[in-house]
């Protein structure tokens, strides 16, 4: 088998669609990775060998992301070899959690004791579908973690993946010392604005990156942000809910439906610049306020957006701009990097 790349410690990060919470002892919470509905749980990619597990159906070749991938078929009766071949790859940890889309374990590289989460999707699950450079189709998901996940430290990166007979695990880098912003938080309510201010640069910074890389990322909410507590640095996850970047509207719908914009409530369609954008402040104003702005229980109220005291006029007035109800008179990125609230930014 080919060494994965990236043998330094990983960095941070790992993505799953959950609403449950791992605490790892001690040190801060492991990240509840979130967004959509719980679906029954996808395979274990690597059981223990014993009467307890049957043996492994096929044999899953690393495929190493970047460079040229490259899918195996491997030979019969090779389940238990690929097996324990893996076993010797990674240190298998406990479930973080299950979702939509699969499910996620901690794990230990042994190469070099790296952190890593290991993300096992079922192929039934996967409904979207891409190639990469050297024409491999793969998940949608795979290709777009592809394209983004160097070049940007904000951004979570995709070590390698591979395919099972009806699975596709992903590798991702994970911090032993992370928290989601969603249970940040819970905990302080809201983030003084120097703190915001500085977690929403390096935000606009992944944002840019994705964009420049053509990806859309569609689901930006506190729960896909997770922020390093040793370092500060931020990264966002979970590209499930990602497409393509396109310059006509987009008519369907993937995401956190009370972090969708305005124009897709009332008109089923929207752009994806302008949506981001949207969630962008939306992100922003609970930073700075600890609330959803126009949350009421289970329902959206739109309506004039509430400031307290405290908050600067220039804070204020960048979030305002964000979430005009009009897609027209959001701020482009190059907008908000330019915006007299975000000079001045300390970055870890």
């Amino acid at each position: 088998m080919r060494n994965s790349p990236g043998t330094g410690p990983a960095r941070a990060a790992i993505e799953l669609r959950i609403q449950t919470k791992f605490s790892a002892a001690p040190g801060p919470p492991f990240p509840a990775l979130g967004s959509l509905s719980l679906c029954p749980p996808g395979p274990c990619p690597w059981p223990a060998p014993g009467p307890a597990h049957g043996p492994l159906r096929g044999c899953p070749v690393p495929v190493p992301v970047r460079g040229r991938p490259a899918v195996v078929s491997p030979p019969p009766g090779s389940g238990w070899k690929a097996q324990e071949a893996l076993q010797q790859r990674y240190k298998l940890g406990p479930l973080l959690g299950r979702g939509g889309f699969g499910s996620v374990f901690a794990a230990t590289r042994l190469l070099d004791g790296a952190p890593v989460a290991i993300k096992c999707v079922p192929r039934d699950r996967v409904r979207l579908w891409g190639e990469l450079p050297d024409g491999t189709r793969a998940p949608l998901e795979i290709v777009l973690l592809d394209r983004v996940s160097s070049g940007c430290a904000a951004v979570i990166q995709l070590l390698e993946w591979l395919e099972l007979p009806d699975s596709f695990v992903l590798v991702l880098e994970r911090p032993e010392r992370c928290q989601d912003l969603s249970h940040l938080l819970a905990e302080r309510r809201f983030l003084p604005e120097e703190e915001a201010r500085g977690l929403f640069r390096q935000l606009l910074e992944a944002v840019q990156h994705c964009t420049s890389c053509g990806v859309l990322h569609r689901d930006i909410k506190p729960e896909n942000i997770l922020l390093d507590l040793a370092t500060e640095q931020l990264k966002l996850i979970d590209f499930g809910c990602g497409a393509f970047l396109q310059d006509t509207a987009y008519t369907q719908f993937a995401g956190t439906l009370s972090y969708s914009p305005p124009e897709w409530i009332h008109q089923q369609c929207y752009h994806g610049q302008a949506a981001t954008i949207w969630s962008l402040g939306l992100l922003l104003y609970q930073l700075v306020i600890g609330k959803h702005p126009f949350m009421r229980g289970q329902q959206m109220i739109w309506g004039r957006i509430l400031f307290p005291r405290r908050l600067s006029q220039e804070c204020q007035d960048i979030i305002k701009r964000c979430l005009s109800m009009q897609p027209l008179d959001r701020p482009s990125l190059e907008d908000l990097f330019r915006d007299p609230w975000m000079q001045g930014v300390h970055l870890p």
